[in-house]
């Protein structure tokens, strides 16, 4: 699938007002279908975080299962099904912003930027949060999900893992790789936690 605009072309008709498709569109594949209710919850809640509001979310998610489904066979025969789609939603987003010409939602809105800043011990970040997005759309896609779900919208790694498909372990792995990207990416120093215990242990 390219990365182009939805395929008309196979696809039900858009409507105003970005509608959930499972309101408008009848005879999906079953496997499709399984795919946007295993999904929906998240491409809205990454869509409402970006652009600051549900409608808007909405909005940009029906587009982005629209060109999915435009491409739903290609897409399986090509396999990387998950980080295809992914690609697919947060190109989406990022044209919305581009074409308000706007900053994400999650850098200027309170609760959000609240929510940064508690993540901020969790991932040693600095408080620069222009920086802190550019770095963290800059991890590869199944970093990028992990750091998203767990730091920004609460998930438990449980629930992350079920939504990726993925052991909990690979969740664990995916999140720790991202954080050592980001300190690398800002410049922040390796956690002392693991210097301060060995220098406990020294003294013993």
């Amino acid at each position: 699938m390219r990365d182009g605009d939805v395929n008309a072309d196979g696809s039900p008709q858009d409507s105003a007002g970005g509608q959930p498709m499972a309101d408008e569109v009848l005879n999906l594949p079953l496997d499709f279908e399984a795919f946007y209710l295993g999904h929906q919850e998240f491409f809205h809640a990454y869509g409402e975080i970006h652009l600051g509001s549900r409608r808007a979310a909405e909005e940009v998610a029906h587009q982005v299962f629209l060109e999915i489904l435009g491409g739903w066979d290609q897409l399986l025969q090509e396999g990387d099904l998950e980080q295809r789609t992914l690609a697919v939603l947060h190109r989406h987003v990022r044209a919305r912003l581009e074409k308000e010409g706007r900053e994400p939602a999650f850098v200027i809105n309170g609760p959000i930027f609240r929510a940064l800043r508690e993540a901020k011990d969790k991932l040693e970040l600095m408080e620069s949060s222009s920086g802190l997005y550019e770095a963290i759309t800059g991890l590869p896609t199944r970093q990028f999900a992990v750091i998203v779900l767990r730091h920004l919208l609460g998930y438990e790694t449980s629930r992350i893992a079920r939504f990726m498909g993925l052991h909990e372990r690979t969740v664990d792995y995916h999140g720790r790789k991202g954080k050592e990207r980001l300190r690398a990416q800002l410049g922040l120093p390796a956690p002392q936690r693991a210097k301060n215990k060995n220098k406990k242990g020294t003294g013993q």
